[in-house]
């Protein structure tokens, strides 16, 4: 791959990056040579990211023999033991091959898959630290034994899953509405959730409510279950505390038969300082994955960093992307941790100069591999779903590599809940400053897909609070039952319907909403630990109050239902950005077209305007499609929807229409005539 010309296609678009083109040259330049020496020493990205079906336990059918491989080049020996040889840890050694490769070879006829089949087993390393049990980098099955919460590796050898049929493309799906969701805590009852009861109850849920992308956390194994999955120990492991990999296998195929892609929560910003559990140090140095020294260890998440330059760490890491497209048809990923990946720093400072993107902190290596990464899923899957977890604002981040750029589809909008919290907790409602708002929804480059999202997970989290929450407090515990009327309610249910179709009208060209939210779950998230007894009290979801007519969590629900449907419906996400029509602060007005939909919110807390008077381009006639005020959605039922609204040419030659308003009310119109 060569540029055909000097300079890139993101510096032609955009000038701001002319004075650091050359920085940005080299930063292309580096990807193509790195890309090339891939391609000249294994012959394509493709078979240099095949490093999992070499390393780690296979049965070789033609051999008839099990093989285990090790990359571990600094170890003295090694050795495999487990239920097979009575947990003799000196009985079957390692023999090293070359770079640094271990390996050995068990006769089937001795050792047959069927019965080594869920068997345990570890690995003993004898290195610099010492004589180590450890479980295999590249291992497909770990399980955790609750009475010691050790973790043991598995023999794997399943019968072949049956994805016949599963012809399900992404590329289907033109409104993306991501429904994130975490396996473990999908369920009411106060346990850890499987992934077969996932998608037995939670996928037709999913569906019903109109989103029709999943992102799943926690997938790989954490030894920690409170880490929300972000510590991860074995990256080729599907975690056993959710069920069997044909489980998750299971999920992932009648999640496509509903017509919902699933895509990964992936983490390769990090991975856990553990000894037991993880690959820290499994050769005896803390260089063989990772930066040497302090330079590998996360100065605030008490982890490990990796070194992304070595070639090892290259292919481990590049080699687990295409293991979860393959082995289990994920329809791509999201990036976590994608600021603290491509700066020294971690992200932890301010972006205000150019220079700070390409030349001050950058780990190159880092911006390199996520090159390579992007590249390598988009070749394996071409419409494959790639999403950036980045805060830094990095140009180029959702630009194709031979572009000049990262190679991402989108960027999560993360000023958007930042700045939901920020004015909720510091600003009266009469102080909202609908400018303001309009210009954090839009605040994002043109041609940067953007996930647009009100709130996060962490907010869910003990010591934080959703939205919901936020609003309404104490109060959702005592006030929450249909015909209770309670001003705080109140005001939270209207708040709540208009911050989530404001985000999703305005915000990007992609939407997310963390399970529960949709319709204000009351409880935050607490995993089980010493401090709460070990409970699951907290770590579950009541999916109880949604659908208990008697409960006003059934408004929010329908709400952010039929919200979903107004959207996906009219392609909204076809514009990329809203048309503004009208901004009136006096009455905190905002109003707005985007794609055929206008788009009415009234966000005072007292003013309901009738004949509220704005100007539009289209003339003709005009109907509601979508009314929060609406009784079915908790509101006051002061608006008439049967009413057709007539554009009126005005004494300043514009087309008018006239509206009534309620305070704290959104309303949709669609253009009929």
């Amino acid at each position: 791959m060569e540029r055909k010309d000097k300079r890139l296609k993101l510096v032609k678009q955009d000038p701001w990056l002319e004075p650091v083109e050359e920085s940005m040259n080299d930063r292309y330049n580096r990807y193509i040579y790195r890309l090339q020496e891939i391609e000249n020493n294994y012959g394509s990205l493709e078979q240099f990211a095949n490093a999992h079906y070499s390393l780690g336990v296979h049965y070789d059918k033609k051999q008839n023999t099990i093989i285990y491989r090790e990359w571990a080049p600094a170890a003295y020996q090694i050795y495999l033991f487990g239920d097979f040889n009575d947990w003799n840890r000196t009985e079957h050694p390692l023999h090293k091959k070359e770079n640094g490769i271990w390996e050995i070879q068990l006769d089937a006829a001795t050792y047959s898959p069927d019965d080594l089949h869920k068997t345990e087993f570890k690995v003993l390393v004898h290195a610099d630290n010492g004589w180590k049990e450890r479980i295999p980098a590249y291992i497909t099955r770990v399980i955790q034994h609750e009475s010691t919460n050790n973790f043991n590796a598995q023999f794997w050898f399943p019968e072949e899953f049956d994805w016949q049929g599963d012809a399900f493309n992404i590329n289907t799906i033109k409104t993306p509405l991501i429904y994130e969701a975490h396996v473990g805590m999908a369920q009411e009852e106060e346990r850890i959730g499987k992934f077969r009861e996932f998608a037995d109850n939670m996928l037709p849920y999913i569906k019903s409510c109109g989103y029709n992308i999943i992102q799943l956390m926690a997938i790989a194994e954490h030894p920690y279950y409170g880490s929300f999955g972000y510590h991860v120990s074995n990256f080729f492991a599907p975690s056993s505390r959710f069920g069997e990999p044909e489980d998750l296998k299971y999920l992932i195929r009648e999640a496509h038969k509903k017509g919902l892609a699933v895509i990964m929560d992936i983490i390769h910003s990090h991975t856990v300082k553990n000894l037991n559990e993880g690959i820290n140090e499994f050769d005896g140095t803390d260089y063989q994955y990772f930066q040497p020294g302090e330079r590998g260890n996360h100065p605030t998440w008490d982890s490990k960093i990796f070194d992304y330059g070595k070639t090892e760490v290259q292919q481990f890491l590049l080699s687990n992307l295409k293991y979860w497209i393959e082995e289990f048809h994920f329809d791509g990923f999201r990036f976590d941790g994608v600021t603290s990946m491509m700066y020294f720093h971690r992200g932890l400072t301010t972006f205000d100069k150019r220079e700070k993107y390409f030349t001050e902190g950058v780990e190159f290596d880092a911006i390199t591999y996520l090159q390579l990464a992007n590249t390598l899923i988009h070749k394996l899957y071409p419409e494959a779903y790639t999403i950036a977890e980045d805060v830094s604002g990095m140009p180029g981040l959702t630009f194709p590599p031979e572009d000049g750029g990262i190679g991402f589809n989108y960027r999560l909008g993360m000023g958007i809940p930042d700045f939901w919290i920020k004015l909720l907790k510091e600003n009266r409602d009469e102080e909202w400053d609908i400018h303001y708002m309009w210009q954090v929804m839009n605040d994002r480059v043109p041609g940067v897909g953007t996930v647009a999202y009100a709130e996060s997970h962490d907010q869910a989290m003990v010591g934080d609070k959703t939205i919901s929450f936020r609003l309404m407090d104490q109060d959702m515990y005592y006030h929450m039952q249909v015909g209770d009327d309670n001003p705080i309610i109140e005001r939270g249910i209207a708040l709540h319907k208009m911050i989530r179709l404001f985000t999703l009208a305005l915000g990007g060209t992609s939407y997310l909403n963390f399970m529960g939210n949709e319709f204000g779950h009351p409880e935050w998230i607490d995993f089980p630990r010493e401090g709460n007894g070990w409970s699951y009290k907290y770590a579950r979801r009541q999916w109880s109050l949604v659908t208990d007519y008697n409960l006003k969590y059934y408004y929010l629900g329908a709400f952010d239902k039929d919200m979903l449907a107004v959207i996906k419906n009219n392609r909204v996400f076809k514009h990329e950005f809203a048309e503004q029509i009208n901004q009136d602060t006096n009455n905190q007005v905002i109003i707005f077209k985007r794609n055929n939909l206008v788009f009415v919110f009234n966000f005072s807390p007292a003013k309901a305007i009738p004949d509220y008077d704005f100007v539009i381009s289209s003339p003709g006639k005009y109907n509601i499609i979508l009314n929060s005020d609406n009784i079915k959605y908790g509101g006051f039922d002061r608006v008439d929807e049967t009413l057709n609204h007539f554009t009126l040419q005005g004494n300043d030659g514009q087309h008018h229409l006239k509206i009534y308003i309620p305070n704290r009310t959104v309303l949709v119109l669609r253009k009929t005539e």
